[in-house]
């Protein structure tokens, strides 16, 4: 299995089953970081772009409508191309 995975636009149902729409808002403005995931994450991309690379992986472009879940345990970068805003969960 993949440290990320996401799914482009999913279908409106699946989010509303999920309970996407009431999950909190993160933002960003461009920028770049380190990111380490001490718990699994789903967010679902609002608007923007970035690009993830995990720690001796390939790059994962991102963007508005993608459904994604970052294992618990990956280290990347992230580097935000233009403003991003999300919905996230965290799991165990």
């Amino acid at each position: 299995m993949s440290d990320i995975t996401w799914e482009s636009n999913p279908s409106h149902m699946k989010l509303e089953v999920m309970g996407v729409y009431d999950w909190p808002i993160w933002k960003s403005e461009i920028d770049r970081f380190p990111w380490a995931y001490d718990k699994t994450e789903v967010c679902y991309i609002l608007e923007g772009s970035v690009t993830v690379t995990p720690e001796g992986g390939e790059p994962v472009k991102l963007q508005e409508g993608d459904l994604v879940t970052f294992a618990k345990g990956l280290k990347c970068h992230w580097d935000v191309h233009e403003q991003i805003e999300k919905h996230y969960n965290f799991k165990n």
